[in-house]
């Protein structure tokens, strides 16, 4: 019965490779449970319940996205989104917590409406090819530069200098290296499940070495969610002063979750021949309802996460490999002790692994046409160098309409393109710097 409804033979797979697969996911992105809450409790939201509330979102947006758009991607809180709030909405600005979600939630609506009435993939599939490369090679060197830093091979600088090479006199660097060295030998040798493989071996090393704490407990009921459940302040966030905020919330999650599903979808093959992903609507509405749920349970936008990637690669095909996900963050629940362990210089190795994996497209760009590629090279650079998915793509918008213009390519410019522009030129003219 699974494997009818998953169609896992027409996609030539099998469910111990969905399996690994989504297991692989999850222990990549299993770091949003502690990250997200730890960030947004610098705005006042308690940790605990915005633990549960993480998890909660994370489950609800994967499990749809495995069963109703069968889709291979994992759904969680946005990194990037949940800083933007914390930093610079609640404590720059001075709004409350509770309004900034309701922000959200009205964010999550529209979405939902925009996918239904089908603006959203109708704008996605007005984006050409060369975009799309770049979305992938874009997201590529961002999660190189993630693993990088969280390994500690690369760490922050000085001014004039903002990155620095790591201690490689610390074992944690050296696990680092040592795992990537394992992921990448496994993945010659055509190992199944080599990237999990590679996170374990080296969390179970980090145990040995004593750099990696054993958890105090293995299993915790997890804390009440009252502190955070159906808090948002709705009301306040349609007053006037805050549609701006709206606004760049608006696009910032607009662009990234379209962005992240182009550039998966170009790197697992699951475009068609026009370069369009089928019936893209369905993963659209997963993570559109998904943030409606996160907010009235008081975590900030979710989406798409790249590191999906690492269970595609990892042979990941259908929504069984999401739902695998979803269920291993529902465990997450009582079993949050244990996942938090995994260390950093672990999965980090493994993000390193699936950008090199994800930059290949880059290949098919035609470097010899500038009025394409100087829109791409932004798009990409500005991805991984602002840590910001957001930033590039709005840029990439931006760039490729003046580049088609001053080549007098202006005809091809479809009237979904020109709308991503006003919005990208919006987005910079309203974002609080």
């Amino acid at each position: 019965m699974i494997k009818k409804y998953f169609m896992l033979d027409q996609h030539n797979t099998t469910i111990k490779q969905e399996i690994i697969a989504g297991g692989t996911t999850f222990v990549t992105m299993a770091y949003i449970i502690i990250v997200n809450p730890k960030i947004l409790e610098a705005a006042g939201i308690p940790f605990g319940a915005s633990m549960v509330a993480t998890i909660i979102s994370a489950f609800f947006g994967t499990l749809i996205m495995g069963l109703y758009a069968k889709r291979p991607f994992a759904i969680a809180p946005y990194m990037g989104e949940n800083a933007f709030i914390a930093y610079t909405v609640v404590n720059v600005l001075g709004y409350s917590w509770q309004t900034a979600i309701g922000a959200i939630f009205i964010g999550g609506v529209l979405f939902t409406l925009l996918t239904v009435f089908g603006l959203r993939s109708w704008l996605a599939n007005s984006i050409p090819e060369s975009l799309k490369i770049s979305f992938a090679a874009g997201i590529g060197l961002f999660l190189t530069f993630i693993g990088l830093n969280e390994t500690g091979i690369v760490k922050i600088g000085v001014p004039g200098a903002p990155v620095h090479v790591g201690n490689f006199g610390e074992t944690s660097v050296l696990l680092g290296i040592f795992s990537f060295l394992l992921i990448g030998f496994l993945m010659i040798k055509k190992v199944n499940g080599s990237i999990l493989i590679g996170i374990l071996v080296t969390t179970f090393f980090g145990f040995i070495f004593n750099i990696t704490p054993l958890p105090d407990k293995w299993i915790s009921m997890p804390p009440s969610m009252n502190e955070t459940l159906f808090q948002l302040d709705i009301v306040g966030a349609l007053s006037w002063g805050f549609i701006s905020i709206i606004l760049v919330v608006f696009v910032m999650d607009f662009v990234d979750t379209m962005g992240t599903l182009m550039g998966l979808g170009y790197k697992a093959k699951m475009l068609d021949e026009n370069g369009n992903m089928p019936e893209i609507e369905k993963p659209m509405f997963c993570d559109a309802v998904a943030t409606i749920v996160g907010a009235l349970c008081g975590t900030t936008t979710t989406g798409t996460y790249i590191e999906s990637a690492t269970g595609i690669e990892a042979g990941g095909k259908t929504g069984l490999t999401a739902v695998v996900t979803a269920f291993l963050f529902l465990t997450a629940l009582f079993l949050s002790p244990l996942f938090s362990v995994i260390p950093p210089y672990a999965y980090g190795s493994a993000l390193i692994i699936v950008g090199l994996l994800m930059i290949s497209p880059i290949t098919k760009l035609n470097f010899d046409d500038l009025a394409e590629t100087i829109p791409s090279f932004v798009t990409i650079t500005l991805m991984s160098f602002t840590y910001n998915l957001g930033i590039g793509m709005t840029a990439g918008f931006v760039v490729y309409n003046l580049s088609m213009i001053i080549a007098g390519r202006f005809k091809v410019i479809s009237l979904g393109m020109w709308i991503l522009f006003l919005f990208s030129l919006l987005f910079y003219f309203f974002y609080p710097y």
